[in-house]
């Protein structure tokens, strides 16, 4: 069998019965797709979580249930109502309702990952049923007889080798002839309970089983036609990159670009899959070929955005001739499995930047009592918020001559607070504050891009 094609359809792109029908005119229309991985619907997640946290009356918990059974049975109406399919969904409808009801009383991490998982199930059914009434041949699978994770709810980590078992035994002998309709964002542990992979994880489980299946190619099917050189909401002059290495996706995905779940590119960078990034609501209009090698490396390929950045400063006097101190801060750091993004330091300080987008803490501060407590027992500690960090993209800029001056030209009346330039080729990064961010990646992209 030649090497098949894993697609992966977002939110936006099973919104509806209308969007359902698109992704599967963009299944049907490439032979090689013989796995297909789906978000939930658009809007279901943030409800579940909402019901996940346990911070709402009875009321207001019917209320968001209502909701939620609101877009699965337009669906269901628009399909007919099939009665197998119809059960399925009502009965995941009422288990939702009971494990609300549960973590209005008590909620943990663990709970919370059974119900946010019920989008992925139910929205699976639904276009597997779609499929059935087109004539397809395809089979609903539960990832979670395939994702194989450890106990980490919220973000956990997926066990390669197991996964990659999994997939071998239970689906790869069906390719041949059957479509394998399947979640992303979920997996399970070794128990088999429920598990998830964090917010954007989807574009990741794709990346995973198409590795765990030798797969030939990966497409992530979103709401926009390709990467951009930047956020087109943020610069209007934004424009579609039409290839792009792992490299440079890597960086834009990690430094903030939204189109790819930072992790996506790692399975597919392991086993050298080219990964396609298109629009499932216009497929002709092409899309971002990401590949091992480009044509073309310019100097600069893009630039990215990541807000709710927090600086943290660390001061003292132990430092100077000092050995062992930052080993001791990031000791504190990984006790707390806090990830450090960028770092610099002088003689007696260091600052570095933490990244709250990424954070499980729903709006509790990066770094908590305990964190700081630890961290004071060496060194006083300042805290800053509201800045955003801006990342150039692009190739061989530790080793050109003038980059520096060209990109800090272009934004001379703005204060930097923190700059990151040589530890990558590919990557040039400055802290500023928040409120000028959108302001500075137009001046860039104009100087640089355009």
């Amino acid at each position: 069998m030649s090497p098949i094609n894993v697609a992966k359809f977002g939110g936006t792109s099973v919104a509806d019965a209308a969007a359902m029908n698109h992704c599967a005119d963009v299944v049907l229309a490439n032979p090689a797709t013989r796995v297909v991985v789906l978000s939930a619907s658009a809007g279901v997640t943030n409800l579940l979580v909402s019901l996940a946290q346990g911070e709402l009356d009875e009321a207001a918990q019917d209320a968001q249930l209502t909701r939620l059974a609101g877009i699965q049975q337009a669906i269901l109406s628009a399909l007919g109502e099939p009665g197998e399919v119809s059960a399925l969904i009502h009965a995941q409808l009422a288990e939702i309702r009971t494990l609300a009801r549960q973590a209005q009383l008590h909620t943990d991490a663990e709970l919370a990952d059974k119900l946010i998982a019920c989008g992925e199930l139910m929205s699976t059914r639904l276009f597997t049923e779609l499929l059935h009434q087109r004539g397809v041949k395809a089979q609903w699978q539960d990832v979670r007889q395939l994702m194989r994770t450890d106990s980490r709810f919220g973000k956990a980590s997926v066990d390669l080798v197991a996964t990659r078992a999994q997939c071998q035994a239970h689906i790869a002998p069906l390719l041949g002839d059957t479509l394998i309709i399947t979640q992303g964002f979920i997996g399970a542990d070794s128990d088999g309970r429920t598990t998830t992979l964090g917010r954007g994880g989807s574009d990741y489980s794709a990346a995973l089983l198409a590795e765990a299946l030798d797969a030939g190619t990966i497409e992530i099917w979103t709401d926009v036609p390709g990467i951009y050189t930047t956020d087109p909401r943020l610069v209007t002059r934004a424009r579609p990159i039409p290839e792009i290495s792992f490299v440079e996706a890597a960086e834009m995905a990690t430094f903030g670009a939204k189109v790819l779940h930072p992790a996506t590119l790692q399975p597919a960078l392991r086993q050298d899959i080219p990964v396609f990034v298109g629009s499932a609501k216009d497929p002709a209009v092409g899309g971002t070929w990401i590949r091992a090698s480009t044509r073309t490396n310019p100097l600069f390929r893009a630039v990215a955005l990541r807000r709710q950045q927090v600086l943290v400063t660390l001061h003292s006097l132990n430092m100077f001739h000092a050995y062992g101190f930052l080993a001791e801060v990031f000791g504190i750091l990984a006790r707390h499995r806090i990830s450090v993004d960028l770092i610099t330091t002088s003689e007696v300080s260091v600052s570095l930047t933490l990244d709250h987008t990424g954070s499980q803490s729903n709006g509790e501060p990066i770094l908590g009592d305990k964190v700081l407590a630890e961290l004071g027992q060496l060194c006083k500690v300042e805290v800053e918020t509201d800045f955003a960090l801006v990342a150039l993209i692009g190739n061989h800029m530790s080793e050109a001559v003038g980059v520096g001056s060209q990109v800090f030209d272009a934004i001379r009346e703005h204060n930097i607070r923190m700059i990151c330039y040589g530890a990558s080729a590919h990557n040039l990064c400055f802290l500023v504050k928040e409120s000028e961010a959108g302001h500075i990646v137009n001046r860039l992209h104009q100087e640089l891009l355009d």
